[in-house]
């Protein structure tokens, strides 16, 4: 997170940092995806980046729609989430495939199946736990 958007949220309700990060993360993959091989980006960094910002963004959400729960429970609901859709793409019929080749199909269910993504959504979830945890420490000061 640039220091500028810390800045600016830092002073902010827990929801509305999490609205903030929310939009700054969905802005960072989009970006990502549309850009990252076009500015010389690996790959990798392409893809899994993107998986990890995807999580943590699910890791956001999920947060602002249920913000009474703990981080621990926020995290296992992404990433039950996750793991969902993720196993979601194991399922082929050709209304769903075709969605799926829709450029909001591929952001929202993904296309191919991928162990590795899950490990992905692994780290971007614990990315958004450390980000929360990191701003209600610095709002309790």
């Amino acid at each position: 997170m640039t220091d500028h958007v810390a800045k600016y949220a830092r002073g902010r309700s827990p929801a509305a940092f999490r609205t903030i990060l929310s939009l700054v993360i969905i802005a960072s993959g989009l970006s990502l995806r549309r850009y990252g091989f076009g500015l010389g980006m690996p790959g990798f960094i392409v893809k899994y980046g993107g998986s990890i910002l995807w999580a943590a963004m699910v890791f956001f959400l999920v947060a602002l729609v249920l913000p009474w729960l703990a981080r621990v429970q926020i995290a296992t609901i992404a990433a039950v989430i996750a793991v969902a859709v993720e196993l979601f793409r194991l399922i082929h019929t050709p209304w769903l495939d075709a969605f799926r080749l829709t450029l909001t199909g591929a952001l929202l269910l993904g296309r191919i199946f991928s162990p590795w993504d899950i490990l992905a959504y692994g780290f971007g979830i614990l990315l958004g736990v450390v980000l929360d945890r990191s701003h209600s420490d610095a709002h309790e000061l």
